[in-house]
C-alpha cells in the first residue's frame, strides 16, 4: 500500500488507484456518491469520489480508465465542478444529457471489464451500465473489496456512536405497532419478509436515532422485517446501549451488522420485498444466490413515515417556533451587522449556527450545510460555501440564507433572502422577489381535492415568474422528515411528472413539504423563499367531495424591501398580513430588546 505522503495530490490518487486496477484485471472503475445505503448524507468513510476528485457536492460519480477519466455531475453543480476538480484529469461531463452509461460505451475497449462496488449501486443501474458495455463486449465486473479502500490510507472508520431511543411521546407511535403494520402488509401482499436498508426506515420503524451521518439522525443498521411481527436488527454490537436493548424488546433479535450479507443467504425459497431505490445489487444478488426470490417493491414503511402523526405534527410546530425565534435573532444581527461591511459567507453561518445553538437544548446537527450565498453564489441554488469559495457580503446586495436543524422535536428547512443595505434593490431584484412571493402565496393558499398530486399543483408557484418570461430549474417543494431525513419522500411538488420523479405521489393529510419557490440570475444574484407546510383537510361550505390545503409551518419574517407592493393583489397583501401577525404572535414571547423592537417594525402590514 502506498503511503498517504505519497498522495496529497489528485494525480497521485488517481495513479494509485489506477495501479490497484491493474493488480486486479481490471481497466476500468466506477465511483459513485453513495454508501451502503443509498443515502442522501453519507458518512466521512464512505466519501470516496471526494477523497478521489476533490468534489464536494452532494450527487454525483466519476469513470476511471486507464487512459482517461471523467467526473458526471447535474446541473446544480456545473459551476462548483470546475472550481474543485483538475479538469486535466477528469473531464467534466453533464448529466443527463450523458450518463456513465454512455461514457463508458464510448470510451472503453473492445472486451474491457469495468469494475463496480455492488453495494455502492442499485440494481437497475448495474443493468443500465452492463447493456450499455455489451455494445463493445465489455462487462461489469462486481469487485471483492472496493479499489479506493485499498490505496485509502487514512480512511476513516465508519461511527461508532451509540444508537439512541426515540421516545414514544416524541415519535407518537410505538415500534411494535408500526411493525405489526409492516406485518400486515406482508401477509397481505404474499411477502415473507422485508428488508430495509434505508437508514430513516430503520430508524422510523424501530424508533431509534443516531449520530452516524452529518445532518440525518440516523444508525448504521439494516433491518429484516419478517411477516409474524419480528424483525432482525443488523448493528455494530457496540452501539447498542442497554437502553436501547431494552426498547426494542425481545420481538427484535440484534446481530452484528457484518453478518447482513450472511443472513440474506438464510432466506432460501422466500419471496422477500426489496425497494430497488433503496436496496443495492449487492442485497438482490445474496438473495437469488441463496435461492430466495427478491421482489422488488416501495419500502412499506415509506408511505407511513410520511403521512405525520399528531403527536408528530406537534412536534413540528414546537420546533419550527423555537427555529423561527432564532432565526429572527439572526435577521435582525444582519440588519445592523450587515450594512457596516465585514461579514462573510462562513462568518455568517456560523453565527446563525450560535443563535440555533442558544435557541435550544433540544437542537442536535443542522439539517443540512447551510447555504450561506452572497451575491452571485446566490444564483447558485445548491451552493455550500467552505474556506476556498468563501467571499464577503457586500452592502448593497442580495443575501440568501437557506438553513434548518435538527431537533429532538421536527426538522426545520427555511429559506430567506434579504436585502443588504444601504441602498435600495433594483427594480429587476424587487419585480423578481415579488413574483417568487406570488408563487410561494399561491402554494401556501392552494385548495385542492384529495387525490391531488405535487405535480398538479407546481405551476401555481410558477406561473407569476413565466409571465415575466423567467423560470428556475429546482422543484417547488419536497417531503420533510420527523426528526429525520430534510429530504423525504414520496411527496413532492414539481413540474417533473413520472414515478422517479415523486411528483406522481398523492398529496395525504399530514404530509409536510417544503414550498420554495425561487430566481437565479447566473452572476448576479439569487432568490428563494422557503417555507416548511403540513397537507391538511380543508372544510368548505357546499364542497363535493373531499379537499386538502396546507398548513403553514414556518414563521419568521419576510423582508420587505424586496417586496413591490404594487404588484401585489388584495388577496396576497392579506395573506402577508396574516403570515406576519402569526409570526409576532408565536415569536415575540421569545424574544426582547432591539430584537423586538426590530421584530415589530418587520411584522408590520404592508
Amino acid at each position: 500500500m502506498l503511503m498517504q505522503t505519497a498522495l496529497d495530490s489528485g494525480s497521485a490518487r488517481l495513479s494509485a488507484l489506477r495501479e490497484e486496477l491493474k493488480k486486479r484485471g481490471l481497466d476500468g472503475f466506477v465511483v459513485p456518491i453513495s454508501d451502503e445505503h443509498m443515502s442522501e448524507y453519507i458518512g466521512s468513510y464512505a466519501q470516496r469520489l471526494h477523497w478521489l476528485t476533490g468534489f464536494g457536492g452532494s450527487a454525483g460519480s466519476a469513470a476511471v480508465l486507464q487512459d482517461k477519466a471523467a467526473i458526471f455531475v447535474d446541473g446544480r453543480y456545473t459551476v462548483q465542478v470546475r472550481d474543485q476538480v483538475d479538469g486535466k484529469l477528469f473531464e467534466y461531463v453533464g448529466v443527463p444529457a450523458s450518463s456513465p452509461a454512455k461514457w463508458l460505451a464510448a470510451n472503453v475497449g473492445e472486451g474491457a471489464k469495468i469494475g463496480y462496488d455492488a453495494w455502492l449501486h442499485s440494481k437497475g443501474w448495474v443493468e443500465d451500465v452492463a447493456r450499455a458495455l455489451a455494445k463493445k463486449n465489455a462487462t461489469l465486473v462486481p469487485v471483492d473489496g472496493n479499489p479506493i479502500d485499498a490505496v485509502w490510507a487514512d480512511r476513516p472508520e465508519p461511527s461508532n456512536a451509540p444508537a439512541i431511543v426515540h421516545d414514544d411521546k416524541r415519535s407518537g407511535r410505538s415500534s411494535a405497532d408500526k411493525r405489526a403494520e409492516v406485518a400486515d402488509w406482508l401477509k397481505t401482499e404474499g411477502y415473507d419478509a422485508v428488508v430495509m436498508s434505508a437508514l430513516d426506515s430503520v430508524a422510523w420503524l424501530l424508533n431509534l436515532r443516531g449520530s452516524d451521518v452529518e445532518r440525518t439522525p440516523v444508525a448504521l443498521a439494516y433491518v429484516i422485517a419478517h411477516a409474524d411481527g419480528t424483525a432482525e436488527l443488523f448493528i455494530q454490537p457496540d452501539k447498542v446501549t442497554p437502553e436501547l436493548a431494552q426498547h426494542l424488546g425481545n420481538a427484535v433479535t440484534i446481530r452484528p451488522r457484518e453478518t447482513f450479507e450472511g443472513a440474506l443467504g438464510e432466506l432460501a425459497g422466500k419471496t422477500v420485498a426489496v425497494d430497488p431505490n433503496y436496496g443495492v445489487a449487492a442485497i438482490f444478488h445474496a438473495l437469488e444466490g441463496a435461492n430466495a426470490k427478491p421482489v422488488a417493491v416501495r419500502d412499506p414503511t415509506i408511505l407511513p413515515r410520511a403521512v405525520k402523526n399528531p403527536v408528530e405534527q406537534q412536534g413540528h410546530r414546537d420546533a419550527q417556533a423555537r427555529d423561527g425565534a432564532a432565526i429572527a435573532k439572526y435577521l435582525h444581527w444582519l440588519s445592523v451587522e450587515g450594512p457596516k461591511g465585514g461579514l462573510d459567507e462562513l462568518s455568517a453561518a456560523a453565527k446563525l449556527r450560535e443563535f440555533r445553538d442558544e435557541a435550544s437544548d433540544m437542537l442536535r446537527d443542522l439539517s443540512f450545510d447551510t447555504i450561506s450565498a452572497a451575491g452571485p453564489h446566490a444564483a447558485l441554488p445548491h451552493y455550500r460555501v467552505d474556506e476556498g469559495s468563501n467571499i464577503p457580503i457586500a452592502p448593497g446586495s442580495i443575501y440568501l440564507c437557506d438553513s434548518g436543524g435538527q431537533y429532538l422535536d421536527g426538522t426545520t428547512d427555511i429559506t430567506r433572502t434579504v436585502w443588504i443595505g444601504p441602498g435600495e434593490p433594483s427594480p429587476e431584484q424587487k419585480d423578481r422577489n415579488t413574483r417568487v412571493l406570488k408563487g410561494h402565496i399561491a402554494i401556501a393558499r392552494a385548495v385542492f381535492p384529495q387525490g391531488t398530486v405535487g405535480g398538479q399543483i407546481d405551476a401555481f408557484a410558477r406561473q407569476f415568474l413565466w409571465a415575466g418570461g423567467v423560470d428556475y430549474a429546482h422543484g417547488t417543494g419536497h417531503g420533510v422528515g420527523s426528526f429525520l431525513s430534510v429530504h423525504e419522500g414520496p411527496q413532492r411538488i414539481a413540474k417533473i411528472t413520472g414515478a422517479q420523479a415523486g411528483s406522481d405521489q398523492e398529496l395525504m393529510a399530514g404530509m409536510i413539504l417544503s414550498n420554495e419557490p425561487g430566481y437565479y440570475k447566473e452572476g448576479a444574484y439569487g432568490i428563494r423563499i422557503e417555507n416548511l407546510v403540513l397537507v391538511e383537510e380543508r372544510q368548505i361550505d357546499g364542497q363535493e367531495g373531499d379537499y386538502l390545503g396546507f398548513e403553514t409551518l414556518t414563521f419568521a419574517p419576510i423582508d420587505k424591501a424586496l417586496v413591490d407592493v404594487s404588484l401585489l393583489t388584495g388577496e396576497e397583501r392579506a395573506w402577508w398580513n396574516d403570515y406576519h401577525a402569526e409570526v409576532r404572535r408565536i415569536l415575540a414571547p421569545q424574544l426582547e430588546g432591539d430584537v423586538l423592537t426590530w421584530l415589530e417594525e418587520a411584522c408590520a402590514p404592508l
